[in-house]
């Protein structure tokens, strides 16, 4: 089974969706982590209702810090926190420049919902 990480500063937005998103396209063969180089605590509601719309329940996924997370991953991708996102041992490692969509329009919101989809389904591809 292949484990991915995905990193983004307050891992409430982004790195959620592309944990969910691992999950519903990894099947059983992905096991995937999000968490935040400096995590809020909780999910954003917008991403919660953004993944709502593709019927997953995002209200299961819990807001955590990189030290929470534990273990050997075959790959990590950071999601524009740049210097913020600490080291974290890898043999793959990429970092998507998305934007934040905290504070973006319900249409741009999705647009980066299905931009973090596209990217994930890729990744796990080449796994």
């Amino acid at each position: 089974m292949k484990r991915v990480l995905f990193v983004c500063v307050e891992n409430s937005n982004r790195s959620q969706m592309a944990e969910a998103f691992a999950k519903i396209h990894g099947s059983d063969q992905v096991e995937s982590f999000s968490a935040g180089s400096r995590p809020s605590g909780v999910i954003n509601p917008r991403a919660i209702r953004a993944m709502n719309e593709l019927g997953y329940d995002l209200t299961q996924h819990g807001s955590k810090s990189l030290d929470e997370v534990e273990g050997a991953f075959d790959a990590v991708v950071t999601m524009g926190c740049g210097d913020a996102c600490p080291w974290v041992p890898t043999s793959r490692r990429e970092d998507w420049a998305l934007p934040d969509p905290r504070h973006m329009d319900e249409d741009a919101y999705r647009e980066v919902r299905d931009d973090i989809e596209r990217r994930v389904k890729a990744l796990l591809a080449s796994l």
